[in-house]
């Protein structure tokens, strides 16, 4: 099958975008490893699918999948590039859509700069229903990692996030601790694992080990964790740079119950049409 996308990142977050709004189809897990293989395939963290909307009173419909294959409910980073995409093919009217996704509706809005923001919706931070296993609501909690206890905040921005403060992001092994946080038995859909330094009260560096992908030049909904964590703990105000190896994202937050903004940079980098092979890795037929 021949499959035409668009290479796009947002802040070094990558991802392959594909409309299916006109021609509905399904990617295989198979499929979407091959396209996020940097040797075989095209590249990319995340396989974005542009599908019509399901619900009344949204525009599109939002489905990401990680790097292994797996389907995921959220990703900021993704949704800035996903606006960007319908919004370069006239897909989509006007600077602001409602776009559904697994975990909910997210309003992104093109900027006069070029930038887009997001409204990420409301933190879960209950337990329950980030999944995370612990008895009770608490600011931290004490998460043992490779046999190091770690003290981190655990919430939901519509996927499960832990979130611990470091000294120096360029110093923390995440590479060790990012796959030991990532599959902990706490959380029972796996999570992501972010490590923040705060530079200023407006201002924090980090590094998240993004499940089912590894470690991300930027994750947006983690710079969403990060920063509201960061609030709830005290050691932020918003609104927050949030600087990632691969640019800059500002979070803007104004307490418990009231949805994140995020805003940050989209870019499509090139266009190109691929050939999927097929799980006995032959050539699928083009359609």
């Amino acid at each position: 099958m021949k499959l035409r996308f668009a290479k796009m990142q947002g802040a070094g977050n990558d991802f392959v975008v594909v409309d299916a709004t006109r021609t509905p189809f399904l990617l295989d897990a198979a499929a979407v490893r091959h396209l996020c293989d940097r040797r075989f395939g095209v590249g990319c963290d995340q396989v974005l699918v542009v599908e019509s909307p399901r619900t009344p009173g949204t525009d599109f419909f939002y489905r990401i999948f990680n790097a292994d294959g797996g389907e995921v409910q959220q990703c900021g980073n993704g949704a800035r590039c996903f606006a960007r995409f319908v919004s370069e093919r006239g897909l989509a009217r006007g600077r602001e859509i409602r776009v559904e996704t697994a975990a909910g509706v997210i309003v992104p809005r093109l900027e006069a700069d070029g930038q887009v923001t997001v409204n990420m919706g409301v933190p879960e931070l209950d337990p329950a229903r980030i999944p995370f296993l612990a008895p009770a609501r608490a600011l931290s909690y004490p998460l043992d990692v490779a046999g190091t206890v770690r003290e981190v905040g655990a919430l939901s921005m519509g996927n499960p996030h832990a979130v611990q403060v470091v000294a120096s992001t360029e110093a923390t092994p995440v590479a060790l601790e990012g796959p030991a946080i990532e599959s902990h038995p706490r959380f029972p859909e796996r999570v992501n694992a972010g490590f923040m330094q705060a530079l200023d009260r407006h201002a924090i560096r980090l590094r998240v080990y993004e499940r089912g992908s590894g470690e991300t030049l930027a994750c947006g909904t983690g710079a969403c964790a990060a920063v509201v964590w960061g609030i709830l703990r005290g050691l932020l105000d918003s609104p927050v740079r949030v600087d990632t190896r691969g640019g800059s994202l500002s979070i803007a937050w104004a307490g418990e119950g009231s949805p994140v903004f995020m805003t940050g940079p989209a870019q499509t980098v090139f266009e190109g049409e691929i050939e999927l092979p097929d799980p006995a890795g032959r050539p699928r037929q083009a359609a």
